[in-house]
């Protein structure tokens, strides 16, 4: 599983097998909150704010919009309707072929993560490892507008969906794995 750099590498290993002479089979997963499709939590970029855990569930469940994209650019974000849950197909989705991160991905600047807070966007998905740089982060997260990251679009056709996105209840975590569902409209 590709990674952002800098961040624990996903390690998985069986901890104990039948066919080894245990009673169950038991897997253990070793890895960084921000490993694959994951949320992040104001804490991530804000020391002292709420975890994870705080994240109020009707922000992470229901109608959502996946745009696509050229990029994450302020006139991208613009052209964008102004809905409460927006997820953007951009060419990231084409990233998750690769075996290792890319660094010329495309990303939410401060200016383009404030058009979101000003159109009253709660949460924004991206289709790949990161929303934005610091500054985008610092925006979203102080406003309580939930980012959702390293989601995968590539099969995932624009338009009008329902979403689930389930973070683990990490209590006072900076993020959490997630699981996320489409649910066409």
């Amino acid at each position: 599983m590709v990674t952002y750099p800098g961040d624990p590498e996903v390690h998985v290993e069986l901890a104990a097998s039948i066919a080894g002479g245990d009673v169950v089979n038991l897997t253990r997963i070793d890895f960084g909150l921000h490993s694959g499709t994951h949320v992040d939590a104001p804490v991530h970029f804000i020391d002292g704010a709420a975890g994870v855990d705080a994240i109020p569930l009707d922000v992470l469940v229901g109608p959502c919009l996946v745009v696509a994209a050229p990029d994450l650019s302020v006139e991208s974000v613009a052209a964008a309707p102004a809905l409460e849950r927006i997820l953007f197909k951009t060419p990231n989705s084409k990233l998750w072929a690769r075996d290792s991160f890319a660094g010329d991905f495309a990303r939410l600047d401060g200016e383009a993560a404030r058009l979101l807070v000003e159109r009253g966007v709660r949460l924004v998905g991206v289709d790949y490892l990161s929303v934005g740089d610091e500054d985008a982060h610092h925006v979203l997260l102080e406003a309580g507008v939930v980012p959702v990251e390293g989601l995968d679009l590539r099969g995932v056709e624009p338009g009008d969906y329902e979403l689930v996105c389930l973070p683990l209840r990490v209590v006072g975590a900076d993020g959490a794995p997630a699981r996320a569902v489409l649910i066409r409209r």
